[in-house]
């Protein structure tokens, strides 16, 4: 509401959510999930969180190589600060705090948190449980999971996505994140504007 529908899809566009691209669309509730986005966009877009603002566009073929190992061809992406480092830091401290999520994920908190790392995570439930997604990251790498029905048919109630959803993305993180040393997110600056609204 405060910065206005045009510049919100403007700024989610640079984040890399292509779909997001007609604001006389969408509503305020586009922050909940209004909006359809493709679930490799939304990783690129969070990617940008993981990165201090950096974005890195998605690469599906990162290089070819011939049968002696010859590199043939390498793809090179442009990276792209698209947002502000201390903005991007807030965020992280938000989504990185066990905390604020222990109340929300009852008992599957433990997911939610990788051992001696520190990790972000998002989680959504569509309408009529049709979709469940989480997207988590840490410095090192984000991974997003889907889950529904192909058909578009509603899952079952506990189908969210704190059961649907997060435990594969749980799964998944604990086996993939040995590949990378531990990194914590940086911390953002102090930080006070003096408007209540805003400072929350």
């Amino acid at each position: 509401y405060l910065a206005g529908m045009k510049k919100v899809i403007e700024n989610a566009q640079k984040f890399g959510l292509s779909t997001l691209n007609n604001p006389k669309r969408y509503g305020l509730s586009l922050v909940l999930g209004g909006g359809e986005v493709r679930l490799y966009e939304l990783v690129q877009a969070y990617g940008v969180l993981a990165t201090d603002g950096v974005r890195h566009p998605a690469n599906f073929i990162l290089e070819v190589k011939d049968k002696d190992g010859t590199t043939l061809e390498k793809n090179t992406p442009k990276e792209e600060q698209v947002a502000d480092a201390q903005s991007v830091r807030m965020i992280n401290s938000i989504l990185s705090d066990p905390e604020a999520r222990r109340p929300l994920f009852a008992g599957s908190f433990n997911l939610t948190v990788l051992p001696e790392r520190q990790s972000a995570l998002k989680t959504g439930t569509s309408n009529d449980y049709r979709d469940a997604w989480v997207i988590g990251y840490t410095p090192e790498i984000v991974a997003g999971v889907w889950a529904g029905n192909n058909n578009n048919q509603p899952m079952i109630k506990k189908g969210g996505s704190i059961l649907a959803a997060v435990p594969i993305w749980s799964s998944f993180m604990n086996q993939i994140i040995q590949k990378f040393p531990p990194t914590p997110f940086t911390p953002p600056d102090d930080y006070t504007r003096g408007n209540p609204v805003l400072d929350g």
